[in-house]
Order: structure tokens, then sequence, then C-alpha cells
């Protein structure tokens, strides 16, 4: 596994020696933009989403079916390998995923453990996304995060594991990835924390083409 401190200075694409780079954003022309801001929402613990969200060009889930929930200290944990091809699993109806309002927009948020509508559980869950084509390179921002820790795995279509990204300390940032070989594979992601106040996904890019080749 990698780690966010290591590569903290805008990296080309082809700059790690890892199966996915972590690189910078500007370098990436993303032709797909996915939001939340036409998702219904509320202030607070939000408005909670029953079972898979589907938006164009990609599903978000809890996990994928194979692995296994877990749970650490109210922290959703994803263990075991997904079977192929992959198909997302929602979380129970308390502990699935909410669409809270905040004053620029709308974000989306994995609910952990003590449930919904328990604000302790807000961003503590896990997010899975499944794209509908295979990717080469992507690109979420993260609301929330206060110097804790995510952990993203990026997985093939038919379950196997491409790479795991750690990143801290966690802030409201934008976080860019690319195979390092350009492979077009990543079908899928997996996103979970142990931040403190928990972490939202703002808005997620993808389709994307290096600009440096």
């Amino acid at each position: 596994m990698w780690r966010l401190a290591l590569l903290f200075l805008p990296l080309p694409a082809m700059a790690c020696d890892r199966p996915i780079c972590l690189v910078d954003q500007d370098l990436i022309f993303f032709a797909e933009e996915v939001t939340f801001d036409d998702q219904p929402s509320g202030f607070g613990v939000g408005r909670t989403v029953s079972g898979l969200l589907t938006l164009d060009g990609l599903t978000i889930g809890e996990r994928f079916a194979g692995q296994i929930l877990l749970d650490a200290a109210g922290f959703d944990r994803i263990d075991g390998a997904a079977v192929g091809p992959l198909r997302l699993l929602p979380g129970i109806e308390t502990q699935n995923m909410t669409v809270i309002r905040l004053a620029d927009s709308n974000v989306l948020s994995g609910d952990g453990s003590a449930g919904f509508p328990n604000r302790a559980a807000t961003g503590e869950g896990a997010l899975a996304v499944l794209f509908d084509r295979d990717q080469t390179a992507l690109r979420f921002d993260l609301r929330g995060g206060e110097g804790g820790v995510a952990t993203v795995l990026f997985l093939r279509r038919d379950g196997t594991l491409i790479d795991t990204a750690v990143l801290e300390p966690l802030s409201e940032a934008t976080y860019a990835f690319m195979r390092n070989d350009g492979a077009r594979d990543i079908a899928g992601l997996v996103l979970t924390n142990a931040d403190p106040d928990g972490i939202a996904l703002d808005t997620l890019l993808f389709n994307g083409v290096d600009l440096t080749s």
C-alpha cells in the first residue's frame, strides 16, 4: 500500500512504481462528471438513499458481492475478495447512504454501524462505485476530513484487486488517479475511512485522458 504523504508533489501519470498512481488533476482531461446536486437531500444528517444509487455512467452501493462488511469502532471495513463479474450490494436500510445538503452542494455519505439518523454514523460507512465502462483514470472530491485516513481499493471487472491506496492525512481535497501503464481496467472502487468526523463524496470525474502523452 502507498500513502499520500509520500506523493504530495504533483506527479505526471507515470511517476510512481505502483499499478495506480496519484497524479496532478490538471494533467488529465475528464470527459464525464457526476455530482449529487440533483438528488433529494437534507441538511444535518441528510436524506437516506434506499438501495443502489444509479447515475450517468456509474452506480454506487456499499460493497461488492463476495466482500465482507466488518465494523471497526463504528467505521465500515471491507474484507475478502469480490466475486466477478463485479456486482454491487447496498447496505441495510439504516446503514446505506445519505445525501447531505451543504451550503454550496449536495454530497454523498456512507452510513456506519451506528445507523441513520444517528449523527455518529454519518460519513463512516463504505461507498463502492461500479463504472459502466472500464477506466484508466478517475478523480473524486472529498468533503470533511480531519486528519484521518481513507483506503481506496481499485478493482477489475472480474473482481481482482489492481491496487490499494491509503490517503492520509485527510482533508477537503481532490484526488486524481491513473493507471501507471495506461491500462483501461478500473471497473470499480471501494472507499472506506477512519476520520474523526467521517468523509463524503462531492464530485466524481471519469473517462480521463492523460494530457502529457
